[in-house]
């Protein structure tokens, strides 16, 4: 079960990125988390980009509603999505 913070600009949720990975794609849960799969390698913030863009693609979201709230240089990250309730957020997961 991912832990899902609402807040009053929309649902902060926790990620564990795993950048390396040889796809990109959403891959469960992990630990209460989201686990996001990247194939961009952890330098210079690049795998916290690819992280965000992977998640906007997977959910359908567009890039703008997807923001990091903490944790640029570590594997738990936590993000910020607006735009949609978690009701929808979680049916999205469920597709």
């Amino acid at each position: 079960m991912i832990a899902f913070e609402e807040c009053p600009e929309g649902i902060i949720v926790p990620i564990k990125a795993q950048p390396g990975a040889r796809r990109n794609g959403l891959a469960g849960v992990h630990a209460g988390a989201l686990k996001v799969q990247v194939t961009q390698a952890p330098e210079k913030g690049k795998a916290t980009d690819a992280v965000l863009e992977t998640i906007a693609k997977s959910l359908n979201l567009k890039r703008s509603q997807v923001s990091l709230v903490s944790g640029a240089t570590s594997p738990q990250k936590r993000v910020l999505i607006t735009g949609l309730s978690v009701a929808e957020l979680g049916e999205r997961l469920l597709d």
